[in-house]
């Protein structure tokens, strides 16, 4: 389908990537990891014709159709969501202009109609087959009811089918493109950051139409999850080297890191036998009878290509300003209404975070998320209500703003003594050294930076200040893995209240113990992690619970089948609390005890794996063979463990549910 051989590309003395191959076949989703400014947006430039390679060839097969989603579109049209979908592309344009060509001149008179000679005649038509063909195939897409689905999906409404492109926001205008590109039903989608503008709900449409798309997907994206859930293969671009990896980002990850553990092994084999060899040679090289031996020695570390070990980030522990203890309660809104000219967002919104909250804020674009955030970190008025900062509380607020504000004639470590009461370039240095920035980079100016680079410095200006409440909206826009892997470091340390919006669930997994689901102006609170929500939110739980902890009224459906069989178990008195009591200590038991059988399993195939790293200790074949046929074995034993240890959780959770509704503490 896509053959890429051996291309090259760089910028000056700057190489982006040398000798780059790659064979696609439809159904691949490639993942282009690297970090910012290693060349994945370049490759992808390559790849849909809009540069050429240095050197190298690229193929495609016959018609293929290729579209492609870059990562910054700005539109003027006039056209609506709809209209851009539905318009006739370029390419189908093209081709039936030629076709209307061809037929004119079949109409023309006199000799310059090919009807009077029959080889023209002939060719003609067979070119007017041809461009038939291809203006079926190039036509193929989904219908006008697909285009409407492919548009919710990506978050708009059915009254914002109809508006100007114009009058959205650049990261809708993205979505509409997007939306054209999946209606045009290409072979091949050339995907830049496409994440960058999408909600969560947005995204999670977006992955399963990826991963039941039938063609072949190449794309970057910052989105772990999303890397996770979408590809199939990962190209990573590092030092100007490509590498292919089979699986998906996490599989990379593992991949990678066995790759660095033995290429370290290596390299210190090799660092000792390059010390043997010299200590050889410094010991005989006066000497006339050693003299050969020693110059084979001297050919031989000539030859020797030294093993170069790529840099890795390590943890970096962050030694933040000391704030004073704040109050229990870090702030709330009470009784708040807040408007839009005549559009309502919240009518009566009461909301607490305490001490120690971790909270995502999640929903849709447009559900009133930044609006909350605003008020809550005071940077929005609202028409009627209360805020009330706990005592003692100190608020940080982060913001893409921000960029703007840095003075792009500072360099960096004059930018961050401007937010700092800590005297020491050494610990700027080591704040900056956290952020990536080293060596001269600290001395570069902002101007010169970067939307990543400026990113990471008001994020180390911002976690300088002294605080203990901070707001974050959208931290991760414009950072690369590496960067939000440093963030979500950061955040780990960070000793204070945390509310964000992000829409990486990377960071939301890692940093929140809370989740605030906004839905047009309804909060629905869900305490605990991001896959807490989720299990709930599959589930059909909806406990309404506000964040300092007062439980409101639950709906009088009950969706989730656990709470609809100990409601009517409840209800109808079929259980004694005696039998509920006994039900639960015979099932913690046999958790206990397939969970204790599960690790001595586990233990066991650790060891038998060690034993294949190194099967030449084994010098019985058939012993070999047996070992292979327990190890599998275990596995599936494990496996159906596992299951039986789930079920038997899920069971306790039904019966802890009655204890619950009967007023039990288990």
């Amino acid at each position: 389908m896509l053959n890429i051989s051996g291309i090259s590309k760089a910028y000056g003395d700057r190489v982006l990537f040398h000798s780059l191959n790659m064979n696609m076949v439809a159904g691949q989703k490639i993942a282009l990891i690297g970090s910012n400014g290693s060349g994945k947006s370049t490759l992808l430039d390559i790849i849909s014709g809009e540069i050429a390679p240095d050197s190298g060839t690229l193929s495609l097969s016959k018609g293929m159709k290729i579209g492609y989603l870059k990562q910054d579109i700005m539109s003027e049209s006039s056209n609506s969501p709809l209209d851009q979908i539905l318009e006739e592309s370029p390419e189908v344009t093209d081709i039936r202009n030629e076709i209307e060509r061809i037929y004119g001149v079949f109409s023309s008179e006199g000799s310059l109609n090919p009807r009077s000679d029959p080889k023209v005649s002939k060719a003609l038509l067979r070119q007017v087959s041809e461009l038939e063909s291809s203006l079926e195939v190039a036509s193929l897409g989904y219908g006008e009811h697909d285009a409407k689905s492919i548009l919710l999906g990506l978050g708009f409404s059915e009254t914002e089918f109809s508006k100007p492109l114009k009058s959205f926001s650049g990261g809708w205008i993205m979505r509409a493109h997007l939306a054209k590109l999946i209606w045009s039903n290409p072979d091949v989608l050339l995907l830049d950051e496409p994440t960058n503008h999408l909600d969560l709900h947005s995204n999670l449409w977006f992955e399963k139409f990826l991963s039941d798309f039938n063609g072949s997907v190449i794309f970057t994206s910052h989105d772990r999850a999303f890397l996770n859930q979408v590809s199939t293969g990962i190209l990573a671009i590092e030092d100007g080297e490509t590498v292919h990896f089979e699986g998906n980002y996490d599989d990379y990850l593992v991949a990678r890191n066995q790759f660095l553990e033995n290429r370290e092994l290596v390299a210190k084999r090799q660092k000792r036998d390059i010390e043997r060899q010299m200590r050889f040679i410094e010991r005989f090289r006066s000497k006339a009878r050693k003299a050969s031996q020693v110059q084979s020695r001297l050919k031989r570390l000539q030859k020797i290509q030294p093993i170069q070990l790529p840099r890795a980030t390590k943890r970096v522990r962050y030694s933040f300003p000391k704030s004073p203890r704040g109050g229990a309660d870090a702030i709330s809104l009470s009784k708040v209404y807040k408007s839009y000219e005549s559009n309502s967002v919240y009518e009566d919104l009461n909301v607490t975070l305490t001490r120690g909250d971790r909270v995502a804020l999640v929903g849709p674009n447009g559900a009133g998320k930044s609006t909350m955030l605003k008020m809550l970190a005071g940077v929005l008025s609202f028409d009627k209500g209360h805020r009330r900062i706990g005592h003692n509380v100190i608020t940080a607020y982060y913001a893409q703003y921000l960029l703007e504000l840095l003075s792009p004639e500072n360099t960096i470590i004059e930018e961050l003594k401007k937010s700092s009461n800590e005297g020491s370039d050494q610990y700027l240095l080591n704040i900056l050294g956290g952020f990536l920035f080293s060596g001269d980079d600290v001395h570069k100016p902002v101007s010169i930076l970067s939307g990543g680079e400026k990113a990471r410095i008001a994020l180390a200006k911002l976690l300088l200040q002294e605080s203990n409440l901070l707001f974050m909206d959208e931290p991760t826009n414009h950072l690369d893995i590496e960067s939000i892997e440093i963030l979500i470091d950061a955040l780990k340390d960070y000793t204070g209240t945390i509310c964000l919006i992000t829409h990486d669930r990377t960071v939301i997994q890692n940093v929140a113990n809370k989740i605030i689901e906004i839905n047009d102006g309804e909060v629905t609170v869900y305490p605990g992690d991001y896959d807490s929500y989720l299990y709930k939110k599959q589930m059909g739980v909806n406990e309404n619970i506000s964040i300092n902890g007062e439980v409101h009224s639950s709906p009088d459906v009950v969706r989730d089948p656990q709470k609809r069989y100990s409601q009517s178990i409840h209800n109808s008195g079929y259980i004694s609390r005696k039998d509920l009591r006994k039900k639960s200590r015979v099932l913690t038991a046999s958790i206990e005890k397939i969970n204790k059988n599960i690790a001595d399993i586990e233990d066991r195939i650790i060891q038998m794996e060690d034993i294949f790293s190194s099967p030449s200790e084994i010098y019985d074949s058939g012993k070999l063979v047996s070992i292979g046929k327990e190890y599998e074995a275990l596995k599936k034993e494990s496996e159906s463990l596992l299951q039986k240890w789930e079920k038997l959780l899920s069971d306790s959770d039904v019966v802890d549910s009655q204890l619950r509704d009967l007023g039990i503490e288990k």
